[in-house]
Parts: structure tokens; sequence; C-alpha cells
């Protein structure tokens, strides 16, 4: 009985959360993307530069991934537009504590930072079953994808490369530690997102009997 109680404790909390993000004013949803900016500029300084291209391996991808799932779609995008942004106009809080550029040969990911906390954000509201741990797996494999995709071009055109030296310098080599850190991502969202309807979900009828 007590476990049960813990348990059900454990899925009202997380329903509670998902309440108070959803009902939050303006002013709070910004302030609210404001710290996922930060956060992810945080993570950001968790970096290794590798000799054969100038793409990094870092964390922020992490905090990208989760800022759609703690923010929504458009407060998960705003926050990193506000990374961005404040990067632009001299924060050094990129890659090793430097600011980011408007044309450089990472400038793309960046761009796709933006698309992916949106098109995450955007599909954990609208779905229920998108809260589930495989689905939030390929969703943040899908983030991770847009990064990849909106970087790889934006690198071929700065460094004026092919297709496969693009692969070999803006894909390949973050992979598996991208994948890494969206089944950490999807983990994360997966224990704090409710299995039950609250905002309007398109497949909401499929969860009536859920409570939480």
């Amino acid at each position: 009985m007590y476990q049960a109680g813990v348990i059900d404790k454990y899925f009202k909390l997380r329903y509670l959360f998902f309440k108070w993000r959803c009902s939050l004013t303006l002013v709070n949803k910004i302030s609210l993307s404001l710290t996922m900016a930060c956060f992810t500029g945080l993570l950001a300084q968790i970096y290794i530069p590798l000799p054969f291209t100038p793409v990094p391996i870092t964390g922020q991808v992490l905090g990208v991934l989760l800022s759609g799932v703690i923010c929504g779609g458009v407060f998960g995008a705003f926050s990193q537009i506000i990374y961005v942004g404040l990067g632009l106009v001299g924060i050094p809080w990129a890659a090793g504590g430097q600011t980011i550029s408007f044309i450089s040969p990472t400038s793309g990911y960046f761009l796709g930072f933006i698309l992916a906390s949106f098109l995450i954000g955007r599909y954990t509201d609208r779905y229920i079953w998108a809260r589930k741990f495989f689905p939030q797996v390929w969703l943040m494999m899908f983030g991770v994808g847009i990064i990849y995709f909106c970087g790889a071009v934006v690198l071929s055109l700065v460094i004026k490369s092919g297709f496969y030296e693009t692969m070999l310098k803006g894909v390949i080599p973050f992979i598996i530690v991208d994948l890494i850190k969206a089944c950490i991502s999807a983990g994360l969202s997966f224990s704090i997102l409710p299995k039950a309807s609250y905002n309007g979900e398109r497949d909401k009828w499929k969860y009536t009997q859920q409570r939480y």
C-alpha cells in the first residue's frame, strides 16, 4: 500500500508540473525560457574540440532537446532564440566560452537548435503517445537529425565541402554521443511528463482512463 501511494503521488506530481507549465503567465513563460537558455549555455561549457573539424562535441544539445519538453514548442524555441541571440550580441556562452557568429561553420547548428526545440515541444504537447519512453527517444533522435541537417548544410557552404567531407566533419563524429544524449533526454522527459490529458491533446480520447 505504501509503495502504491508513493507511485500515485509521483504520477500526480508530474501531472501537476505539466499543469503548472501550461498555465504560466506570459512573463513566467519568458522567465522559464530564459532559464532553459542559461541551462543550454551552461551545458555548452562541456565540450571536446576535435582536431579534424571546426565543430566540437558539446553538452548543449541536451539542453536543446529538453527545452521543448520543459517550455513547450513555442517557448522552447524561444529559449533557443534567447540563447542564440544573446550569443550573437556578445554573451560568451557558446561552446568553450565563445560568442556566436552569424556566419561560421557552426551557424547552422544553432538554427537547428531552434527548430528542434519547437518540434519536440509541439509533438509532446499535442500527443499523449509522444510522452512515452520510446516515442520520446524517436522524437529526440528526430530533433538531433534536424540539428544535423541544418548544421551540415551551412557547414558545407562555409567551408565549401562536398557531401562526404561534410558528413565526416559535421555529422558522423557526433552520432554516438548525440544518441546517448537523446536517450538521456527521453528518460528525463518520460519521467516528468504525464500520461493523461490536460491541455486538449489530439489523442486524448484514447487515454480517458488515465488519471495522471
